[in-house]
């Protein structure tokens, strides 16, 4: 079944997908990680209640309980997965995708993820193989209301902002439940109701074509910096007081100011194999070390957990927090941020100036070639280079990231999409240009 992915089980719903298949995970999946009761969140998507009724019955079922928490955010799932010690849950969501998609993001004992190779393959084995035999005894659906509990967790990262002039984008997505309890009336908000048509902008803020209203917001307003929440409220990415998009990498070093400046954390930071290497060299400076890793929160929180890292994110705009499980939480990243950034205001430093600060690199951004022989093609530009100039770092752990003396590359194969990534970083835009020509042009024959 083409929905089970590395991370989670995602796809078009009615094509990748059809009910009965989430009646057979909602069946299997207590038997897989040994539980009698599953908590179960969801977004707004207009498919999202017939596969929460589907989910739900397979669950009931197979004689266990569904502890309904309603429409949540992603990061509220993991949150009470693991506080309230629940060895199963699921979030009913697609994240970013546009709104034919949906999927489920599923987490065990402690919040852990559930990904392809740590459970996900062994329930599509299920799902395809194994017979449905529904329990006499079956289980019950439990409303499980805890919003309110979830918001005072919240209020200990709340600090005095009121110095801000915030732009807020919440993509008509799940940051809507949250964000005026939250942040109150001091942002302009924009996109702020629910609706999983999403007919303003589709609710993925990598996309440039999905930033532009908020860019504009920041503007208009004059603001300090502009906000935007992905579809499920699981990532978040800002735009500084020009109307400039910030790569999410470097915020995992704005992120620094607070936990290592202020709090003193103790612990790694991590970062994802595609991070800019301004992020580590700011974390060195803060006087803590960079742990990088596998992109993908079934990689990144498992790793930060094994590392009792303090923090960490991804170039993706995830940020992860030992204080909220090891687990990822856009609202958690937006406080601190604007905390700092507030901060540095009173300082007389705005957020364009902060960032050129951290970011000393030319840096490509994520460059995708379609190409089937990913493998041989990542190999033709490591022997190229390599063979060319000695490396002084190589990683082989998620694709490949070689680094030169004046630059590095990253090339990786999409967990998600049909593509090959290609990111590429120098000390000058002169150096990036050419390397990123050079590299393009051995990608190149690659393609159809």
């Amino acid at each position: 079944m083409s929905a089970f992915k590395a991370y989670d089980f995602r796809g078009v719903f009615g094509k990748d997908f059809n009910l009965d298949d989430i009646y057979k995970i909602g069946f299997f999946l207590p038997t897989l990680l040994k539980t009698s009761k599953v908590l179960v969140g969801r977004d707004m998507r207009m498919s999202t209640p017939d596969m929460f009724s589907a989910l739900s019955k397979g669950i009931t079922d197979a004689g266990a309980d569904v502890y309904d928490m309603g429409l949540t955010t992603t990061p509220m799932v993991y949150y009470f997965t693991a506080k309230h010690h629940f060895d199963a849950s699921v979030m009913i969501t697609a994240s970013h995708n546009p709104k034919e998609y949906n999927g489920l993001k599923v987490s065990r004992t402690n919040a852990l993820p559930v990904g392809f190779d740590t459970g996900l393959g062994e329930l599509q084995k299920m799902v395809e193989n194994k017979k449905v035999e529904p329990v006499a005894e079956k289980g019950k659906i439990i409303p499980y209301s805890v919003k309110d509990e979830y918001i005072n967790f919240l209020k200990n990262y709340q600090h005095d902002i009121s110095n801000l002039n915030i732009a807020m984008d919440c993509s008509n997505g799940m940051a809507s439940i949250l964000v005026k309890e939250i942040f109150g009336n001091q942002p302009t908000y924009i996109f702020d109701e629910l609706d999983g048509t999403f007919p303003n902008h589709e609710p993925n803020p990598l996309e440039e074509e999905n930033v532009k209203h908020i860019k504009d917001l920041v503007l208009k307003t004059k603001a300090d910096i502009g906000v935007i929440f992905d579809g499920d409220a699981d990532r978040v990415m800002f735009i500084d007081e020009k109307g400039n998009f910030i790569a999410p990498d470097l915020m995992i070093a704005v992120l620094g100011h607070y936990f290592i400046k202020e709090k003193d954390m103790k612990g790694k930071v991590i970062q994802d194999i595609r991070t800019s290497k301004s992020v580590s060299e700011y974390i060195n400076k803060l006087g803590r070390e960079v742990c990088i890793w596998r992109v993908g929160r079934a990689f990144a929180a498992l790793k930060l957990r094994e590392i009792d890292g303090a923090f960490g994110g991804e170039f993706a705009g995830h940020y992860y927090f030992r204080d909220f499980y090891y687990s990822d939480s856009a609202f958690v990243a937006a406080l601190v941020i604007l905390k700092v950034i507030s901060d540095m205001k009173r300082d007389n430093i705005s957020v364009s100036e902060l960032i050129s600060q951290i970011a000393v690199y030319a840096n490509s951004g994520e460059i995708n070639f379609k190409i089937e022989k990913k493998l041989e093609a990542m190999n033709a530009l490591k022997e190229h280079f390599m063979g060319k100039e000695k490396a002084t770092e190589f990683m082989d752990f998620d694709g490949y990231r070689i680094e030169f003396p004046d630059w590095w590359f990253n090339v990786r194969p999409s967990n998600t999409e049909p593509y090959l990534r290609l990111l590429l970083e120098a000390k000058t835009q002169k150096l990036l240009d050419e390397k990123t020509d050079e590299a393009r042009a051995i990608l190149k024959s690659f393609m159809k």
